[in-house]
């Protein structure tokens, strides 16, 4: 499970969700902190800055202290703070909680966080921002280093000291890291659930192909898998069914090419061992036609075992062949005029269509002679009495293309793309005698392609059959080359 793609890519998406919900979790988080203890101080300055000017008002207003206990009373209900105000000899002049009236206030006594401000003739004599002092609830007393008020002491009327608004910051940032924690939470649930399917959908195709290839390998060559996209995986999906499909019918034709083989060698086999007998049990004669007969079955065993070599051979890639500058036009006149006299008493015509003047080609002249020969052969089994014959030579950009076309039979539209194929046989019940061992069209196609050329065929069934190969005509010159 741990080894699957699935869980890897469910695992991946995880952690790229947790470190991205992380990081954006603390930038928040830190961000509000700052906004809020920010927004906390301003409001804090300015209710406290309140504070000291209804104060300083009441002051101005009436030239004395009078009613200052009921204000600050009043103002410390309003604000839900402690208020304190001292005179210039920090003599407590009204207090919120009524402990400290009269007495001298000693901030290093309290404890207790007080924000302070000297209270000047008209205006609260300014402001020194908050100062750090004791909490709420308990006595006055000053933290180290903090006075009473401004040094200049003839401004001064009194000194004001608020504590501390009770602070939202901790419970405002734990409900903020509360809604981020349960959205991170949710994120990863919604995640997670979107990865699976996507999981799903990712490796359900390499599964499938997966145990295709799995069948595929235990020989079922039938696998295929369905095509459902055109990314990546869709262009794999449709590269394993073609390899598939070049694998089964590379199977049927192994299938068929080992049938072949067997029946290929069989049948003169079955006639030498069948004249042998015959000869031992003296019911036939060790004559000289007898003696034809066996030499002519073990010369057509002969061919095929040359004729398996010699394609083994070129499938490895060690065919040899031994190149020479020669003109085209020769060969295929040389070619014609050796199978002209087979050609005319089966009462076949044959005519030649050379392009003149074609460029030398650097080939081998008796393989290229073998192909040649292959192809007029096959037009003179495949063609009627009166038929025609007919070879062509033209020059095609940088390839001379020879082609021999007849007006036989004809091959079936279904049959044209295994020509070339080994043992491959249009006409499965013909006799050896007319359809050949069924691997000339082979061994043409790989001595074509190890000149550098290509082979190709063209038929239209009853009507005739034109088999075509190219030779590049820019091949250097050299002596053997394998």
């Amino acid at each position: 499970m741990i080894h699957s793609l699935r869980f890897r890519l469910m695992l991946s998406f995880l952690l790229v969700i947790l470190i991205t919900v992380g990081t954006v979790s603390f930038f928040v988080a830190r961000n509000s902190w700052d906004q809020i203890r920010t927004y906390e101080e301003r409001v804090t300055e300015g209710r406290t800055n309140r504070v000291a000017y209804l104060i300083s008002d009441l002051y101005a207003a009436q030239g004395n202290w009078q009613g200052i206990q009921a204000l600050v009373t009043l103002l410390s209900t309003m604000e839900e703070r402690r208020i304190i105000i001292t005179d210039p000899t920090n003599t407590v002049i009204a207090d919120s909680q009524n402990t400290l009236l009269g007495k001298e206030y000693h901030l290093d006594n309290s404890g207790i966080l007080i924000y302070s401000r000297p209270l000047g003739p008209s205006i609260g004599g300014g402001s020194s921002g908050p100062r750090p002092g004791p909490g709420p609830g308990q006595g006055p007393g000053p933290g180290p280093g903090q006075g009473p008020g401004p040094s200049n002491r003839g401004d001064l009327i009194a000194n004001l000291y608020v504590s501390p608004l009770t602070s939202t910051v901790s419970s405002l940032i734990r409900a903020i890291n509360g809604f981020l924690l349960w959205g991170a939470l949710l994120a990863v649930v919604i995640a997670l659930v979107i990865t699976f399917f996507i999981s799903r959908a990712v490796t359900s195709p390499i599964r499938a192909l997966t145990n295709s290839a799995r069948n595929l390998g235990k020989g079922d060559f039938s696998q295929r898998v369905a095509v459902k996209s055109k990314d990546e995986i869709g262009e794999l999906a449709q590269s394993f069914n073609s390899m598939a499909g070049n694998l089964e019918r590379t199977e049927i034709l192994r299938r068929n090419m080992v049938a072949d083989v067997a029946h290929e060698l069989r049948t003169p086999l079955s006639n030498v061992a069948g004249y042998l007998e015959a000869i031992r049990d003296d019911v036939v004669k060790p004559d000289k036609p007898t003696i034809a007969s066996l030499s002519e079955e073990v010369d057509l065993l002969t061919r095929l075992v040359d004729d398996l070599q010699e394609l083994t051979l070129a499938d490895a890639g060690e065919l040899k062949l031994y190149r020479q500058t020669e003109d085209i036009s020769q060969l295929i006149a040389q070619s014609v005029t050796a199978i002209q006299t087979k050609i005319k008493s089966k009462g076949l015509e044959i005519l030649t269509d050379v392009q003149t003047d074609l460029p030398l080609v650097n080939i081998d002249y008796q393989r290229i002679s073998q192909v040649l020969r292959n192809y007029l052969e096959n037009a003179y089994k495949h063609t009627a009495s009166g038929g025609k014959i007919t070879v062509y030579a033209v020059l095609e950009n940088t390839a001379i293309k020879i082609s021999v076309s007849d007006t036989g039979e004809g091959i079936p539209s279904e049959d044209l793309p295994n020509m070339f194929e080994r043992f491959y046989r249009v006409e499965k019940s013909r006799a050896r005698a007319a359809g050949g061992s069924g691997l000339g069209l082979t061994i043409v196609k790989r001595l074509v392609e190890a000149h550098g050329g290509s082979v190709g065929v063209q038929s239209e069934l009853g009507k005739g059959s034109c088999f075509y190969f190219t030779l590049p005509v820019d091949l250097p010159n050299s002596g053997e080359t394998p």
